[in-house]
């Protein structure tokens, strides 16, 4: 590694941490020199783990002790000139705007996503993000996702990126370890297209939401587990999950192929998306069947 003590949050080196807004990170160059940024040495073993290339880093000089196995790490894959900006914690406060939890930060560079295809070849169940726009319930869905065995998480268009820095964090990294991508290109693709993409592969598509016609959790975990000759068997299911406030379009409520409610009480309408989808996981994970 080389480590480079900064003099002010002002050094251009250090601009992507500060200058730049998440879309234009997204944007520049895309894809073969986008970037994001990883926040927090948890973030950021996940994403060395799973192959993710360091730009630099930027850490607070208190962490560089306690982060030799990382700086190792990067030596052994990708070379010892890989720079560490080294920052006071009162100028990593400047330049984030907010006093880093846990002093470190890198920027990495994207990579190309997968197709839709190659993330549900071998799945049985994945969740849909339609529109979820809240970056922590973006995080917070992936980390679920990935807690209680979902084997892929797809991203409508108009959803949040699940690389935004706060997003990956909430989701400890762990969106670096299951499998995702976006389903269409645009926002008209979806839910019409996107919907038919996934009864194309043999995915029942299960909206998440309460409507007159809706089956309970319940229900549809019978479905799940019942005998595969059965006629009313689910062997695949996409389970789709809406944007905060106003939950799933009324057009894909209309296209997937069944409605599924969480019973509340005690007057209670309805989840958080990052709740919802969590208690959606567990009913619906094939290890609950066995127990």
């Amino acid at each position: 590694m080389r480590f480079i003590t900064i003099d002010s949050i002002n050094d251009e080196r250090v601009s992507a941490y500060v200058n730049l807004t998440e879309i234009q990170l997204r944007n520049r160059l895309e894809p073969a020199k986008g970037l994001f940024i990883a926040e927090s040495p948890k973030v950021i073993d996940r994403a060395l783990a799973a192959g993710r290339e360091p730009i630099s880093l930027l850490v607070e000089e208190p962490w560089i002790e306690g982060m030799q196995a990382e700086f190792a790490a990067i030596d052994a894959k990708w070379g010892p000139d890989v720079p560490v900006y080294v920052a006071s914690p009162e100028q990593l406060r400047q330049l984030t705007g907010y006093r880093l939890h846990r002093g470190a930060l890198a920027a990495m560079r994207r990579w190309k996503l997968p197709t839709v295809e190659d993330v549900c070849r071998d799945a049985r169940r994945v969740a849909v993000m339609e529109n979820i726009v809240d970056h922590t319930n973006v995080g917070a869905l992936m980390r679920s996702a990935a807690a209680l065995d979902v084997d892929a998480v797809l991203v409508t268009p108009s959803c949040g990126d699940p690389l935004y820095r706060r997003a990956a964090r909430v989701s400890m990294g762990t969106v670096f370890q299951i499998p995702w991508t976006r389903i269409g290109d645009d926002a008209h693709s979806w839910p019409r297209e996107g919907l038919a993409r996934l009864n194309g592969l043999g995915f029942t598509t299960v909206a998440m939401a309460l409507s007159d016609d809706s089956i309970s959790l319940g229900e549809l975990t019978r479905r799940l587990n019942n005998d595969p000759g059965s006629p009313d068997h689910i062997e695949r299911i996409a389970l789709i999950f809406g944007t905060e406030g106003d939950g799933l379009s009324r057009h894909t409520i209309a296209g997937a192929d069944l409605t599924v409610k969480i019973p509340m009480s005690h007057g209670v309408d309805s989840l958080n998306v990052a709740a919802s989808s969590a208690v959606a996981f567990y009913a619906t994970s094939p290890q609950r069947a066995l127990e």
